[in-house]
């Protein structure tokens, strides 16, 4: 039903910023969440961000408050992560998700949705 692309990975020295998009298509609803979640080498995906559609109201990891900045567009079905002050920690594969639910939004669990992911390397 919802169909999500991920762009804007790429490699970046620590430090430096970088903005991911996820673009939806399909059928959306207002009281969606849209979620962003990145996934290291052996790691388990963990939860980086997420944002309502409706209203606006945004969460952040704590590993990444203060650093990203997670928006969207409504217009455009699409949503930013803005990644400033990159670390070399936050090398991963970063997915985007899209949970029909306001409950557990940081859950990976509870996200219906996913996209094919875009690579973010930063380097030391």
């Amino acid at each position: 039903q919802v169909q999500l692309v991920e762009s804007g990975g790429g490699l970046v020295q620590a430090g430096g910023s970088l903005r991911l998009s996820c673009a939806a298509s399909g059928r959306t609803f207002s009281s969606y969440v849209m979620g962003w979640f990145r996934q290291a080498p052996g790691e388990e995906r963990e939860f980086v961000s997420a944002i309502r559609w409706s209203g606006g109201s945004t969460y952040y990891a704590n590993s990444v408050k203060g650093r990203f900045t997670i928006s969207r567009d409504n217009a455009k079905n699409t949503v930013y992560l803005q990644m400033n002050s990159l670390k070399p920690e936050d090398t991963a594969v970063y997915y985007c998700a899209a949970n029909p639910s306001p409950s557990r939004l940081a859950a990976v669990a509870a996200y219906d949705y996913w996209g094919q992911g875009t690579q973010v390397t930063v380097s030391s």
